[in-house]
């Protein structure tokens, strides 16, 4: 009823689960002046919830043998998790939590703390290697400035420095709801 899809595919030779969320928001969602934030989300999503401490998300999937990951792209953000049959449990309560209650246990701390983050990610991967801008480059060469393409997934200095908490929660509420998931 809350939109939420599904998909449910068994293999019962291995005693492991993998789940995979995607969420129908990436880069081409995000607006002028605010570039990143579906990269920053991603992020963001580990920082806690009502429930769960800053850091304790990982710290719970990882002592229960899990590995946890995710990735943003123009189209799609996807938090992706392989546990232990026995935790399944525990990865599907953590997942519910976060996505019913992250803006309540988002902090200025938090957003800046991944901001930071996003940041450094940004000057190892794109501004201090060499040819880290190409993508950036052939981006404008494709895709007008305006368009939903036209900017890289990570987004700029500018618009990260400018991203606010207020600016955060209504990003979340706009595109983590179950009616934009599929798991």
């Amino acid at each position: 009823p809350n939109g939420l899809r599904v998909i449910v595919s068994p293999d019962h030779t291995a005693p492991v689960v993998a789940l995979n969320l995607w969420y129908d928001v990436g880069s081409r969602d995000e607006e002028p002046g605010a570039t990143g934030f579906a990269h920053l989300f991603e992020h963001v999503m580990f920082q806690g919830s009502a429930h769960v401490a800053s850091g304790e998300h990982l710290e719970a999937m990882q002592a229960a043998g899990a590995s946890v990951n995710a990735t943003t792209w123009f189209d799609r953000t996807n938090y992706f998790e392989t546990v232990p049959i026995g935790a399944l449990d525990l990865a599907l309560w953590l997942e519910a939590d976060r996505l019913a209650t992250l803006p309540v246990a988002l902090t200025q701390d938090n957003l800046d703390n991944q901001r930071d983050v996003v940041k450094e990610e940004k000057r190892q991967r794109y501004d201090n290697v060499p040819y880290g801008d190409v993508f950036e480059h052939v981006l404008s060469l494709v895709f007008p400035a305006d368009h939903e393409y036209g900017h890289t997934v990570i987004g700029s200095m500018a618009d990260l420095d400018a991203a606010s908490l207020d600016s955060a929660r209504r990003f979340f509420e706009a595109y983590y709801h179950p009616g934009n998931c599929v798991l």
